[in-house]
């Protein structure tokens, strides 16, 4: 950063993002604060486009862990936060350590008036958040990585419900992801506020074979014991949910991703619209995926854009780059986390969004291991 636009890093925070963070057409400059899996996803964005990210330093525990990432990924590693701020000027910090640690680190970076993007949860339990919302929430400065409701297919959908497709969205049905990403997905599609939230929910235990985790593939054949839970969310407004994960779903080939959003005049169903279009007349149109690299077609594997009706509705803002969904969206987070840094796009998720997201969740949890109705109240973060 310039002398002019840098925050106070020994005084208060500025109160909004809004700094140039030096040259705007550049790079987004950015640190990380970690070295596990998750981090890895960020750092890959850098190595992959690095006319778009670049990787400043790095937080490790240890030196040997320092001198593994400075192999792998080519960025200088550091042992502390102080350590990193006193030797480089990166315009945001991504915070990815376990989750009792990301309220610790957050606050320590707010308090050099340095933007952060923090992993999710931003703290493990609701004191954690409220606490956290407390000291930093007026900053200004803190974002948080939730990259489901971006990734490119939730993103049409997005854009389609905006556009009215199926009319006024009342209902989200969702059995993908768990905890705090599945709900940034119910309260985006939902367009859901702030509000109370009322759970019901139970956990039902079934065999199934597990023959994938992240690990890779596991050789087992036998059925194992995972548990299920189903919850109702009642969001008000008429609003509701259904909240279905089986462990390890993100993994496991053996239970599909389904989504369906049902509103006045039609639903959606994954990647299926059926809607009315006047008095006699309802349709089903697609939602079409226009991917390179299938078959014959020698141009490389990737996704181009996402299709409804012959208009386009998601374009993949990083061809070229040959990502997976889930890269996509964690690039799109970078990439408009540097556009709000320097002042040129709105946050991309703030602070009070992912805090809404985790309540919610948890209220999820405490519904299923309890069996009795759990509600939220309003917090101090939806002023």
């Amino acid at each position: 950063m310039s002398d002019d636009a840098a925050p106070d890093r020994a005084g208060a925070p500025r109160p909004t993002a809004t700094a140039t963070g030096g040259d705007a057409g550049g790079p987004v400059r950015f640190a990380v604060v970690g070295s596990g899996w998750r981090a890895e996803f960020f750092l890959r964005m850098a190595v992959l486009m690095p006319e778009r990210f670049a990787v400043v330093g790095v937080v490790s525990r240890t030196a040997q862990r320092g001198a593994e990432v400075t192999a792998r990924w080519g960025a200088p590693t550091f042992r502390t936060v102080t350590d990193l701020l006193a030797a480089t000027e990166p315009e945001v910090v991504v915070v990815s350590v376990p989750w009792d640690v990301t309220p610790v680190v957050t606050r320590e970076l707010v308090e050099a008036g340095v933007p952060v993007l923090a992993e999710t949860p931003p703290a493990p339990d609701a004191a954690g958040l409220r606490a956290l919302w407390e000291q930093v929430g007026s900053s200004g400065l803190v974002q948080v990585a939730e990259h489901s409701p971006v990734m490119p297919a939730h993103d049409a959908r997005h854009r389609l419900l905006q556009d009215g497709a199926i009319g006024q969205v009342t209902s989200v049905h969702i059995s993908s992801t768990h905890m705090y990403h599945a709900v940034a997905v119910i309260r985006r599609l939902l367009g859901a506020g702030f509000g109370p939230v009322r759970i019901t929910a139970q956990r039902f235990a079934a065999p199934l074979v597990n023959p994938r985790t992240r690990a890779g593939w596991t050789g087992d054949t036998d059925p194992a014991e995972v548990s299920t839970i189903l919850a109702l969310l009642d969001l008000g407004e008429g609003r509701s949910a259904l909240y279905d994960f089986t462990d390890n779903q993100w993994h496991n080939p053996l239970r599909a991703d389904r989504l369906l959003v049902r509103g006045s005049h039609g639903e959606l169903l994954d990647d299926r619209v059926t809607r009315w279009l006047d008095g006699e007349t309802v349709v089903d149109s697609p939602l079409v995926r226009s991917q390179t690299g299938v078959g014959q077609d020698l141009d490389g594997y990737d996704l181009e854009h996402l299709s409804f009706e012959g208009r386009v509705v998601y374009r993949n803002p990083f061809v070229g780059a040959r990502l997976s969904d889930d890269d996509i969206a964690v690039a799109t987070l970078l990439e408009r986390t540097g556009a709000w840094v320097r002042g040129q796009g709105e946050p991309p998720y703030p602070l009070a969004e992912a805090c809404q997201d985790h309540l919610v969740a948890l209220a999820v949890e405490e519904a299923a291991r309890t069996g009795q109705p759990v509600s939220t109240e309003t917090e101090a973060w939806a002023g």
